[in-house]
């Protein structure tokens, strides 16, 4: 995918992703300490990216970069918004794992165990708007756009509020009877087949980070095409 963004968006969004994909590493690194107790927690993958991770989060950012073998400002553009989006949901997720105080979820307001997805804490949020204005200022500073900063910062942070919407309301949730706890997997780590509870048994947590990247895509364009008229 790294290939896909240089061939596409050039040293531009080659910074773009070095940005990205720095600051992410880094920042996961603050979740492996949780201030809540593991036991409080949902069983989910951790702070290291499998495959599925990887394409979740940047797969729509690498097809849309080759647009920019036709386009080159707006294929900046779509790099930047998704990969935004990306981060703004990783520090979100890495940062809030260090609030003390339980996420709430996005849509009801309802406290939740800590890695919920859709949950929400005011630590996370913060720090996902931090994410998403690195990746968009390292955007704005490698194509020299200054209107792409303050655009790509907002879209990073729609995709971010998106993605807890989706977790939240759509994602498969799922329920250990051995172990009484949730979980967001048809098998717990326990080895346990969990019941079923509500959303798409289907839809998980790295699907719900596509639609949010590719949501910030679309809006990247909408963005573009309204700020950029002449490009």
């Amino acid at each position: 995918m790294g290939a896909l963004i240089l061939f596409g968006a050039g040293w531009a969004g080659g910074g773009v992703l070095a940005a990205f994909f720095v600051s992410s590493s880094l920042v996961s690194r603050l979740s492996a300490e949780p201030a809540i107790p593991d036991t409080t927690r949902l069983d989910s993958k951790g702070n290291r990216r499998d495959h599925a991770q990887v394409l979740a989060n940047g797969g729509v950012a690498a097809l849309a970069a080759l647009v920019g073998l036709r386009d080159p400002t707006l294929g900046l553009w779509l790099v930047t918004g998704t990969l935004a989006a990306a981060a703004a949901d990783t520090w979100a997720t890495s940062l809030g794992a260090r609030s003390r105080v339980a996420p709430r979820l996005f849509w009801s307001g309802r406290p939740v165990p800590p890695g919920t997805s859709g949950g929400m804490t005011v630590l996370g949020t913060a720090g996902g708007a931090t994410g998403g204005l690195l990746v968009a200022a390292s955007g704005a500073l490698a194509g020299g756009l200054p209107s792409l900063l303050p655009a790509a910062t907002l879209i990073g942070f729609a995709g971010m509020v998106a993605d807890s919407a989706l977790g939240a309301v759509v994602q498969g949730r799922f329920y250990c009877p051995a172990c009484h706890l949730p979980s967001e997997w048809p098998v717990h780590r326990c080895a346990t087949a969990t019941l079923h509870r509500g959303g798409l048994a289907w839809l998980d947590n790295d699907g719900v980070n596509f639609a949010a990247t590719a949501l910030a895509a679309g809006l990247s364009f909408a963005a573009w095409a309204w700020l950029c008229p002449c490009s």
